[in-house]
């Protein structure tokens, strides 16, 4: 059985972390919401007091943290601000892969970048640094006389638009077909008329 009773540690980490969503995220988050901007402030703030990259093993520079401690950390940042929440956290998506399947050598290169600077992994030049996600409105969207391209920084969630002319929605091509599918009605009138 599993025995989910908090460590007094663990009961620490979360008060940090509830005290600092309390005092440095929920006082700002709408104002970045608003503006689209990324929390760089709070991103260092948040590397500063060690609520960042908990995950990581401390043959990498990471405190090495159990699974349910970084599931107190990340609840209570997300209690601040679900969006600057996932942001500081986001990193495990990263270092997961390499923790299961990379080689010591990458292990210490990259998950040691982690542990060593807020911005290892936006550093601009880097692989991870934010792109542009296109997206197109499909035929499930509501009808309109154009299609809404919007870009969106998957990131800093900012979303930007721009209207083109009014297009017809491209099938995949897998339902693409030079003639129009045969109904059964229609297989059996050709059927009977060849006997």
């Amino acid at each position: 059985m599993v025995d989910f009773t908090l460590t007094d540690e663990q009961k620490d980490l979360r008060e940090l972390a509830h005290d600092f969503s309390q005092k440095e995220i929920r006082p700002v988050a709408w104002e970045y919401d608003r503006d689209a901007t990324w929390p760089q402030e709070i991103v260092e703030k948040a590397f500063e007091v060690g609520l960042m990259n908990v995950h990581i093993p401390e043959a990498y520079g990471g405190p090495s943290l159990d699974y349910l401690s970084g599931c107190l950390i990340e609840e209570e940042l997300g209690w601040g601000c679900s969006g600057i929440g996932t942001s500081l956290m986001a990193n495990g998506l990263a270092s997961a892969p390499l923790l299961i399947g990379a080689s010591e050598e990458t292990k210490k290169k990259y998950l040691g970048m982690l542990a060593s600077s807020p911005t290892a992994a936006t550093r601009p030049g880097t692989r991870s640094t934010p792109r542009p996600i296109p997206r197109r409105a499909t035929a499930a969207s509501p009808p309109s006389s154009s299609i809404a391209t919007q870009t969106a920084s998957p990131l800093t969630r900012r979303r930007t638009s721009s209207a083109s002319a009014p297009r017809t929605p491209r099938r995949s091509r897998s339902t693409r077909s030079r003639s129009p599918p045969r109904t059964c009605s229609a297989r059996r009138t050709r059927a009977s008329s060849s006997r």
